[in-house]
């Protein structure tokens, strides 16, 4: 590998606080770097200067002679009155870019929504463009160009599901050139996992490398604090948990790490689920109920478009829901409509009698009366203490929990960020004890370490949970069941996650400028009417199928564990660790296949 950009003892200082302390490190051709750590760290000044944005205070940035770099950076700089084809492919003659793969690529992935809604498509003017969009362009803009070293500041800001998982694989599979590299910052977790060979975490004017992705610098940091022995319990403890995700989640996920680390395992060899979901269930059941809210034969309408069109939605006490779906499909409508303050135009919404709901929307203006207030005011405005499951918390205990220190307790709302303007939102709608918490985006500019707490807050609280995101490991560890809304009035259930769903979008027809599907999902908490339906024999026949392969998919674990166990008995033979490592993979494959098959298999039972 060449080294493509350098920093040698770079140390910049803002006001009293160490931005950068002497960093050494550098960024070499063939890298995908993910960039992590808390937000006001340090990890968009340490990009500027790798752009060569930021003067240093002290050391040096050396870069190739030749070598070109570009930035997305969280500032919009395009020009409002260019156009679409000024701004992303500015003088490319036409037979350039329309006969470039890789071009075509960039804008069928991120323009497609703007050509389908915009007079002209390339020739529509940039300044009536809404900031996704114009997001969207300035993105497109930099893949397009393609510069040696690609830098971007959380670029899956304002994309959808699909969007981040085109850019994941466009990254990875479209921008290939050996002399060119990458270095993301982001707090998408499942984005980080899939695109990067190399993860930095940004923490008091240090970087430090951890290989591979998400789950790799996960096992890495963890083998790393208990070799160091210098954790806290409780962040000892938070760090089991999210090992202990790790290793129930998604399958896929524990294949991404480049190594193993048995040490970090052998911490979480016992542990148990990151939630006790039988005694949260029970809990809940107790504070709500049988009834919490019901759409029944619901329909709801934006302008002339359907959301729902009649659809019996159930939900459940203790009930964890995720819901995805493409841009446009009327995801916050829905919420709205279970709140109330979308008004149904047929079928009807019923509320059980304790239902207390709090709704998180993508606003924080809700903060401008308290602009003056301390923080801890702010909190203790909705109460002191509260119930978190079956135990007492108290306000600043839960603040602290969710990043307000006692030092940052007592600063100003209206100093905060915006990432802790989130936060304090979220942390007075925890305060009030609902026992419905609705949530609409809610890692919107949310960084790793905070919504690792949240998530650890939510696995101990006792209620109903709907929640929007385009955040695909946020969906899988919040959220017991999926859903999708594409466009067509009907709710679909995804038994295979995200991965189901984007599937889903391949298959469905379009549908007034976005894709829609033809049916509705089933099962205990959603329905509809209207689509095509399958025998009771073809559903029998999926049932046995979905049940002979669950039988397969058991077995293949069980090696699979096997496997694991007896690399860790050979740790020093390198020559058996890779001949065992084949035989993983082999595996691996073989159950990504059956995985598809039942997926297949459950789309017909519904």
């Amino acid at each position: 590998m060449a080294n493509l950009v350098a920093l040698e003892r770079a140390s910049l200082v803002f006001g009293t606080t160490h931005v950068l302390d002497e960093v050494s490190t550098g960024v070499n051709t063939g890298q995908r770097i993910g960039v992590v750590g808390r937000n006001g760290g340090g990890k968009s000044t340490l990009m500027r200067v790798i752009a060569g944005q930021q003067v240093l205070d002290e050391g040096r940035v050396t870069r190739g002679g030749s070598v070109t770099v570009g930035m997305l950076s969280q500032v919009d700089l395009l020009d409002p009155t260019h156009t679409v084809h000024e701004a992303v492919l500015g003088d490319l003659p036409e037979h350039v870019w329309a006969g470039d793969p890789r071009v075509r690529d960039v804008l069928t992935g991120l323009l497609g929504g703007i050509d389908a809604r915009s007079v002209g498509g390339l020739g529509a003017v940039v300044g009536p463009m809404s900031g996704g969009e114009r997001r969207r362009l300035g993105l497109a803009a930099l893949l397009v160009a393609d510069p040696d070293v690609l830098l971007l500041d959380e670029p899956t800001n304002h994309l959808d599901v699909e969007g981040v998982a085109w850019l994941a694989n466009h990254l990875v599979t479209k921008r290939i050139r050996p002399d060119s590299a990458l270095v993301a910052i982001t707090h998408d977790r499942w984005f980080l996992d899939e695109v990067a060979t190399l993860t930095w975490e940004v923490v008091e004017g240090q970087v430090s490398p951890f290989d591979g992705g998400y789950a790799a610098y996960v096992l890495a940091k963890a083998e790393r604090e208990r070799m160091a022995a210098v954790t806290s319990e409780r962040r000892d403890n938070l760090l089991r948990k999210e090992l202990a995700w790790l290793r129930r989640g998604p399958p896929a996920r524990t294949t991404k790490p480049k190594f193993r680390i048995d040490a970090a395992n052998d911490l979480i060899a016992d542990e148990p689920p990151a939630r006790d979901d039988v005694s949260l269930v029970r809990f809940a059941t107790t504070r709500l109920g049988k009834d919490v809210i019901d759409l029944v034969d619901a329909s709801v309408e934006l302008g002339d478009r359907p959301i729902l069109d009649r659809v019996t939605w159930r939900l459940a006490p203790g009930e964890r829901v995720g819901i995805v779906g493409v841009n446009g499909s009327g995801k916050s409508t829905l919420l709205r409509a279970f709140t109330g303050d979308v008004p149904l135009s047929g079928g009807q919404r019923k509320v059980g009698k304790t239902v207390a709901v709090a709704f998180l929307t993508q606003e924080v203006r809700e903060l401008e009366k308290f602009a003056s207030w301390r923080v801890i005011e702010a909190i203790e405005d909705v109460k002191s203490f509260t119930m978190l499951g079956d135990k007492e918390v108290s306000a600043s205990s839960l603040a602290k929990r969710l990043g307000f220190s006692g030092g940052r307790q007592q600063t100003r709302v209206s100093d905060l960020s915006g990432g802790e303007r989130r936060r304090l939102q979220l942390l007075r709608l925890l305060m009030s004890e609902p026992n419905v918490l609705i949530l609409d985006e809610p890692t919107n500019d949310l960084d790793i370490e905070t919504l690792t707490s949240l998530e650890d807050v939510l696995d101990g609280w006792a209620g109903t949970l709907l929640v929007v995101s385009h955040d695909r490991y946020l969906l899988e560890r919040v959220a017991d069941r999926q859903v999708a809304l594409l466009g067509d009035g009907q709710v679909r259930e995804l038994p295979g996650g995200v991965a189901q769903y984007l599937q889903l979008l391949e298959s469905v027809p379009a549908r007034d400028g976005m894709p829609a599907g033809s049916g509705s999902g089933s099962g205990s908490g959603a329905g509809g009417s209207g689509g095509p339906t399958t025998s009771p024999a073809d559903q029998r026949e999926a049932r046995k199928e979905m049940s002979r392969l669950e039988r397969q998919l058991t077995k293949l674990a069980d090696q699979e564990e096997r496997l694991h166990h007896e690399m860790a008995e050979k740790a020093a033979d390198h020559a058996a660790v890779l001949r065992l490592n084949d035989t993983l993979r082999a595996l691996v494959d073989e159950r990504e296949q059956l995985e598809l098959a039942w997926m297949t298999a459950a789309e017909v039972v519904g």
